[in-house]
């Protein structure tokens, strides 16, 4: 049975749809949803994805009467560059896209995000869909924010660009590595952490079969996650106020990240840190112990980091936290929970205690 969801944002409002089986039947979404066969479509993917869903995909297009062109990245991070955006627009110019064309995300959240942004770019803006085959992905491919890395910090080049669907064909979770499955795993569980009480503790108690990508638990708590996404993008497209909760444990994250040169850790695992590191912070400033203990706990039960590695410098992360977007005229912007389920944006919080949090991450176990 497939789920269906809507981002509400008014004319740009687009559905996600989860569930088995989705890209056995692409033509008939897209064909639903206007996207025209006259013009070209450019499907962006990694070199990994690709071997196991690229041909089925366009086999299935092109029966249907859409004209297909694909460019293939490397797979990881590196790949959200604007050396790797200009091969992106290089194919959308050979490949004819005009101005009714679409680009097509078919990947994790790298993919998304860097075809997203060609899509964004490209003649100052054409369509695009966003199909993840990855659990990470439920995050980024709802919501409109796509970019590239500069090598001082992530994401710091983009814009804001809705897609016109989400496909999420679970069947393609299948093949994910059991670290990516657990690495994606912790975006669901922020879903909980600043949202839902009882969705998180869901998440721990059904660990084991989330982990194993049981079918029912599997598309239930992807159902939960986009669906704490969208209710949030569509009161705050542009993260003007409320979408900035959307980032606990993305300060942290995001520099440990750019230290490791983004091929230490995977995204998940580096929020899994700063979601404790947050949750450390929270009891910092007076807020209850068992946030702290009950957000480590959950980390752990899904096999996730919650320490920062000991080699890694402090002094350096604290330098690419000043790069993030959430550091402004001096002070850190934090998400900060409050309780299990509920979080605040703190603008105030002090660099010196945000640099002992660190600290004491790398003594974590």
């Amino acid at each position: 049975m497939i789920k269906e969801l809507t981002v509400d944002l008014g004319a740009r409002s687009y559905p996600i749809y989860i569930g088995e089986g989705i890209l056995e039947n692409i033509d008939s979404y897209f064909e639903k949803h206007g996207i025209s066969k006259r013009s070209a479509l450019l499907i962006v993917t990694d070199e990994h994805v690709a071997k196991k869903h690229l041909e089925p995909v366009i086999r299935k297009l092109e029966r249907a009467g859409f004209k297909t062109a694909s460019h293939i990245v490397a797979s990881g991070e590196k790949s959200k560059s604007l050396a790797v955006l200009e091969e992106v627009i290089t194919s959308c110019l050979k490949a004819g896209l005009d101005r009714n064309s679409s680009v097509i995300a078919l990947g994790g959240g790298v993919v998304g995000d860097l075809a997203g942004f060609a899509a964004a770019s490209y003649m100052r803006g054409i369509r695009f869909i966003q199909i993840p085959t990855t659990i990470l992905a439920h995050d980024s491919s709802v919501g409109g924010k796509v970019a590239v890395n500069h090598p001082l910090a992530k994401n710091i080049i983009g814009a804001f660009h809705q897609p016109e669907m989400v496909l999420y064909d679970t069947a393609t979770l299948r093949t994910l590595p059991d670290r990516d499955v657990r690495a994606g795993l912790s975006e669901m569980i922020k879903h909980g952490l600043i949202w839902d009480a009882e969705f998180t503790f869901w998440c721990e108690d059904n660990a084991e079969k989330l982990i194993g990508l049981d079918p029912e638990a599997l598309q239930y708590g992807l159902y939960k996650g986009c669906s704490v996404k969208a209710a949030v993008v569509s009161q705050d497209e542009r993260e003007n106020d409320l979408r900035a909760i959307l980032n606990l444990g993305h300060t942290i994250g995001h520099a440990l990240e750019a230290v490791a040169g983004y091929n230490e850790l995977l995204h998940g695992e580096a929020i899994s840190i700063g979601m404790v590191g947050a949750a450390k912070l929270s009891v910092r400033l007076g807020n209850p112990e068992h946030i702290y203990t009950t957000t480590k706990r959950i980390f752990k039960k899904f096999g996730l980091p919650v320490a920062v590695p000991a080699h890694m410098d402090t002094d350096e992360i604290m330098k690419a936290m000043m790069y993030d977007k959430k550091f402004k005229e001096g002070k850190m912007v934090f998400i900060v929970p409050t309780d299990i389920g509920k979080v605040e944006i703190n603008k105030n919080v002090s660099a010196e205690w945000v640099r002992d949090i660190v600290d004491q991450l790398k003594q974590e176990d």
